[in-house]
C-alpha cells in the first residue's frame, strides 16, 4: 500500500486510539498477566466497539496461546493480540472489476450513512485511475438523494443518468447502463434506495435493480458494496444484515472512521458478516478514501 493511504488509516484512527487502545497498551505493558488484565482487557474491547461475541471470542484465544506459549508477561500478550486481530482480518481476493466492457457497481446502505458521499469518492478514484465512470441515481424515493448526487457527479467530472422522483429504480438503471453502451463509459456505480416505508419494500426494491443490472450486463453487479457509518458501531451490524439477504454483497466500504472512536467494529464486521472491509474514509474531501490495509489498520490502532 502507498504510504500516503497507509497514513491515513492511521491519522482516521486517532479517536478510537486515544480513547480506548492507547489504554489497551499501557494495560499490556510491562507487568505479569494476571486475571484483572483479562477483565480490563474484556471491557476495553467492549469499549472499542469490537463486539461482545467477537471479544469473547479474542478473549479466549489469547487465554489458551498464554496458556500455550507460557505468556507471563503483558507485553508478550500485546504481541499475542496484535497477531489475533490481524487473523480476523483476512486479505481480501482482488476487486472483481476490469477485464470487461463495463462494470457494475451497486451501492447499498441506510440513508444517512455517507453512500452519496462514498459513491463520489469512488467515482473520483476510479477516475484517476484511467476509468470512464457514469452514476445511476436509483434513489428515487428521496429528491434530495438525486440532488446531491447530481452536484457531486459534477465536481468529480463525471457522467449521471436521473430519472422522476418516486420513479422507478429499476427504468433508472436499464437506462443508465443503456447509456454508459452508447457513450463508452465503461463503469457504472449505481446508488440505491436507503430506506423505503417497509424492510420488506426496501429489499424487493434492491433485488429488482440487481436482476435489472444482470438482464443488460452479463454477471452484472461486479460487485456489491455495502456502505456502513462507523459511527454508528454495533448498531450497523443488524443493518448488514438486512442487505446481505436482499443482495449478495462482496464488502463494506467503511465512512466516517476518522469521526468515531469506535473503529474497533471492523473486527466484528469481517467475522460476524464475513466481509472483507474494501475501503475506508478518512476525510470529508474526494480523496479521502483509502483502500483497506490490516497492518496499518492495527499500527494505527496501538499508535
Amino acid at each position: 500500500m502507498a504510504k500516503g493511504f497507509a497514513k491515513s488509516i492511521r491519522d482516521s484512527l486517532t479517536r478510537t486510539r486515544n480513547a480506548v487502545f492507547s489504554r489497551v497498551a499501557s494495560l499490556l505493558g510491562t507487568s505479569e498477566v494476571t486475571e484483572e488484565t483479562w477483565d480490563k482487557l474484556e471491557e476495553l474491547l467492549v469499549r472499542a466497539d469490537v463486539g461482545v461475541s467477537t471479544t469473547m471470542y479474542l478473549v479466549d484465544r489469547l487465554r489458551t496461546r498464554a496458556r500455550d506459549e507460557a505468556i507471563l508477561q503483558a507485553d508478550e500478550l500485546q504481541r499475542a493480540l496484535r497477531e489475533e486481530l490481524r487473523r480476523l482480518l483476512p486479505e481480501p481476493p482482488s476487486l472483481n472489476l476490469g477485464g470487461r466492457e463495463q462494470d457494475v457497481v451497486l451501492i447499498v446502505g441506510v440513508n444517512g450513512s455517507g453512500k452519496t458521499t462514498s459513491i463520489a469518492k469512488l467515482a473520483h478514484r476510479w477516475k484517476k485511475k484511467g476509468r470512464e465512470p457514469l452514476l445511476a441515481a436509483a434513489d428515487t424515493y428521496r429528491a434530495a438523494a438525486v440532488e446531491q448526487l447530481d452536484i457531486w457527479a459534477k465536481r468529480v467530472g463525471v457522467d449521471i443518468v436521473k430519472g422522476p422522483e418516486r420513479g422507478d429504480p429499476g427504468a433508472v438503471v436499464y437506462d443508465a447502463l443503456q447509456a454508459a453502451q452508447s457513450r463508452g463509459n465503461d463503469m457504472v456505480i449505481v446508488d440505491t434506495a436507503g430506506r423505503l416505508h417497509t424492510q420488506y419494500n426496501l429489499m424487493a426494491e434492491l433485488q429488482k435493480v440487481h436482476r435489472v443490472a444482470q438482464k443488460i450486463v452479463d454477471r452484472a453487479p461486479h460487485e456489491t458494496l455495502l456502505v456502513i457509518d462507523a459511527t454508528t458501531g454495533q448498531n450497523a451490524l443488524s443493518q448488514a444484515r438486512h442487505f446481505q439477504e436482499a443482495v449478495d454483497v462482496t464488502g463494506v466500504v467503511l465512512a466516517k472512521l476518522d469521526s468515531t472512536a469506535k473503529g474497533g467494529m471492523v473486527f466484528a464486521i469481517t467475522r460476524e458478516l464475513d466481509l472483507p472491509i474494501r475501503f475506508v474514509g478518512t476525510g470529508e474531501t474526494l480523496d479521502d478514501l483509502a483502500p483497506f490495509d490490516r497492518d496499518a489498520f492495527i499500527d494505527g490502532l496501538f499508535g
